[in-house]
């Protein structure tokens, strides 16, 4: 994976950083009988739709989203208006599959963008899970606002526990790509690199629960 390159940001230019949202929404929910977190309802909405708006209404664009398990349904039932669909055919080996793909894909609409002229790719994803709704704008807009350079690395913080959002600065992509495994994304990456990793505390703004069981299944509403 390569990029074509970013200049660092300067908090007084009157463009501000492109970051795009990665939402990982690839999984079958097999802890919940059988049932892909991308389809549950949440206020109203699909799941995967609520996070993405979460994304878009934090200040990321484009908005990719990551899809495996029950894909099609997903194309064919959810509103998602302006987003990347992408399909992760590797969905069942784990999460750091679908961030493989998702950074795959923003790296080359990024290169592809430079060789067409078509203006600045994007100097940093910022990743999200579908199964936390209670992570909205609010929290992704504050871990977006880290951005300082192409190395920044943020992520959200509960209680001073590293969680999700996470925003990984483009010089990251490569190195997070290689090595994520089964379904610790980018865990191992950032834990060796924690002296770099900025910690934005947002647990008066989100909350960071999953919904992994049926019985997680009362935080939808």
């Amino acid at each position: 994976m390569t990029h074509s390159g970013q200049t660092s940001h300067d908090p007084e230019r009157d463009t501000p950083p492109r970051v795009a949202g990665l939402l990982l929404a690839a999984g079958a929910g097999r802890r919940l009988g059988g049932r892909p977190k991308a389809l549950l309802r949440h206020s109203g909405r699909l799941l995967v739709e609520h996070a993405a708006r979460a994304l878009r209404e934090g200040g990321c664009g484009p908005v990719y989203v990551v899809l495996g398990a029950a894909g099609e349904r997903v194309r064919e039932t959810a509103a998602l208006p302006g987003c990347v669909l992408v399909d992760n055919p590797d969905w069942t080996r784990g999460m750091g599959s679908s961030l493989r793909a998702g950074l795959t894909a923003v790296s080359a609409a990024d290169a592809a963008a430079g060789d067409e002229g078509t203006g600045p790719g994007a100097e940093a994803v910022l990743v999200s899970l579908v199964d936390q709704p209670g992570i909205g704008a609010d929290a992704v807009a504050r871990v977006r606002a880290a951005y300082r350079s192409p190395v920044t690395l943020a992520a959200a913080a509960y209680g001073g526990r590293r969680g999700h959002p996470v925003l990984l600065g483009c010089a990251h992509w490569t190195g997070v790509a290689r090595s994520a495994q089964a379904d610790a994304g980018a865990r191992g990456y950032l834990r060796e690199r924690q002296d770099a990793l900025a910690l934005v505390e947002c647990a008066d703004l989100a909350d960071p629960s999953d919904i992994d069981t049926p019985d997680d299944l009362h935080r939808l509403r």
